[in-house]
């Protein structure tokens, strides 16, 4: 991770992140990295440099890329689900204080809406496609619930079902 971010930094230094691809990459890596400070940084600059008034990515003339890139990366901001659990607001920066968002999928078949208050997870709601169990992590709080198929979990601000 101390590498990808080096190097991360040093493309960034060196001109990396002048198109609206480019810098989409760097939002989802920062994201990963779980530094919401940065991921957000990355997510201004995209809307600021690289995003026209109709909200299309500006390439120039237009390359869908900066548009579907940057929303990946704030979805990856808000839930990542790559390492067996599904993580909840592992990037979140301090600028989104309140919020909710809705019907994010997580690998192995689960839908998720996620609610936050002052910077800090609020409740959430998981949907289960295919009932496999799941692992749900909040910061170092980690549970694991059996889920049921085409059902619905509630659970809130510590991980406990409500």
């Amino acid at each position: 991770m101390q590498a990808a971010r080096k190097t991360i930094d040093y493309r960034l230094e060196h001109g990396g992140g002048h198109t609206g691809w480019s810098r989409a990459w760097i939002i989802n890596f920062f994201a990963r990295m779980q530094d919401g400070e940065k991921a957000y940084e990355n997510v201004l600059a995209l809307l600021r440099k690289s995003t026209l008034s109709n909200m299309f990515d500006n390439h120039p003339p237009f390359q869908i890329d900066g548009n579907f890139g940057g929303t990946a990366g704030i979805a990856e901001m808000l839930l990542q689900s790559h390492a067996g659990e599904i993580q909840l607001l592992p990037a979140l920066p301090e600028a989104w204080g309140n919020g909710q968002v809705k019907g994010l999928v997580a690998r192995g078949g689960f839908v998720v809406n996620i609610f936050w208050q002052d910077g800090k997870l609020a409740g959430t709601k998981i949907y289960s496609k295919f009932g496999k169990p799941c692992k749900i992590r909040y910061g170092k709080k980690v549970i694991s619930l059996e889920t049921q198929k085409n059902a619905s979990y509630e659970l809130n601000d510590n991980l406990v079902l409500m």
